[in-house]
């Protein structure tokens, strides 16, 4: 087995910001950048049966014990 298939993941979800109408209210651009700038990225998106995103999924290599975060 390699150094990628020992890897461990860790995951984030966002939840894009909604309004009274149930739909996106606001484009979440800020805080998928400040998730970028940390390292994680895009996996999917869940979306709700009649339209609109639901979640956002992102992941990252966990660190490894002796990694520094």
């Amino acid at each position: 087995m390699d150094d990628q298939d020992s890897r461990r993941w860790e995951y984030e979800i966002l939840r894009p910001p909604r309004g009274e109408t149930k739909k996106e209210a606001a484009n979440p651009k800020a805080e998928i950048n400040e998730l970028a700038d940390e390292g994680w990225q895009l996996v999917e998106t869940i979306d709700y049966s009649s339209g609109g995103t639901k979640y956002i999924i992102f992941e990252r290599p966990r660190p490894n014990d002796g990694d520094v975060p």
